[in-house]
């Protein structure tokens, strides 16, 4: 009979792993006060971060190039491919904002801003006056709703069918494929607490909108 041989188990073998534990970010949106960013973890442990993460937001980015007086930190739910909302922030301000891992290991490559919306200092509405087979025109109003006087607003919306602007009195407009804003004219800019002003447009269309969705900013 041939004997038996046993043979020790070898060393287990050292993993490959990258040099550093990668994530990907982006902003998912905003409010006037909080700030809502996705990610997606590559690699699976021990090539990677575990879930759950932690987003802390800096002043700006030298604060978080050096990881330095964070303003703000959430974490996430265990997912690998998830959101954090950051909340009770300052409107319209940009943060900055790096991840770091369950372990305090910092993500080497995401450093990135958001920022908050502004609070909404005015209201505009619309009025279609005239309406035609090809087209139509409306005066938009504007009026300052918010907590100090204006120096200047903005008006925005967006066109739901082929509609095109083919004139603006009382305001200066930009257009961009389906989308345009219009601006204070240099004197009409200026609003009082509770102040109103109107501009007009003339637009072009196959078929007259029943109205326009507008938002307005300073």
């Amino acid at each position: 009979m041939t004997p038996l041989t046993t043979t020790s188990p070898g060393p287990t073998p050292t993993i490959a792993c990258p040099p550093a534990l990668p994530i990907t970010a982006n902003v998912a949106g905003v409010t006037t006060t909080s700030v809502t960013i996705s990610y997606s973890i590559f690699f699976r442990p021990p090539c990677g971060y575990d879930p759950p993460m932690t987003v802390s937001l800096f002043a700006n980015r030298e604060d978080a190039q050096q990881w330095r007086a964070p303003v703000a930190v959430a974490v996430s739910g265990p997912e690998r491919n998830g959101t954090v909302t950051i909340d009770r922030l300052t409107p319209d301000t940009e943060y900055w904002y790096r991840f770091t891992d369950v372990e305090g290991r910092r993500d080497p490559y995401v450093i990135a801003s958001a920022r908050t919306a502004p609070l909404a200092s005015c209201r505009a509405t619309a009025t279609i006056d005239a309406r035609w087979g090809s087209g139509f025109v409306a005066t938009v109003t504007v009026r300052n709703t918010g907590s100090e006087p204006l120096d200047r607003w903005r008006v925005s919306w967006r066109w739901p069918g082929d509609e095109r602007v083919q004139s603006v009195w009382g305001g200066v407009a930009e257009t961009v494929g389906v989308d345009v804003t219009v601006r204070n004219a240099v004197y009409n800019g200026t609003l009082a607490l509770d102040g109103v002003t109107t501009f007009g447009l003339l637009a072009a269309t196959s078929s007259v909108p029943d109205g326009l969705t507008l938002s307005c900013a300073r």
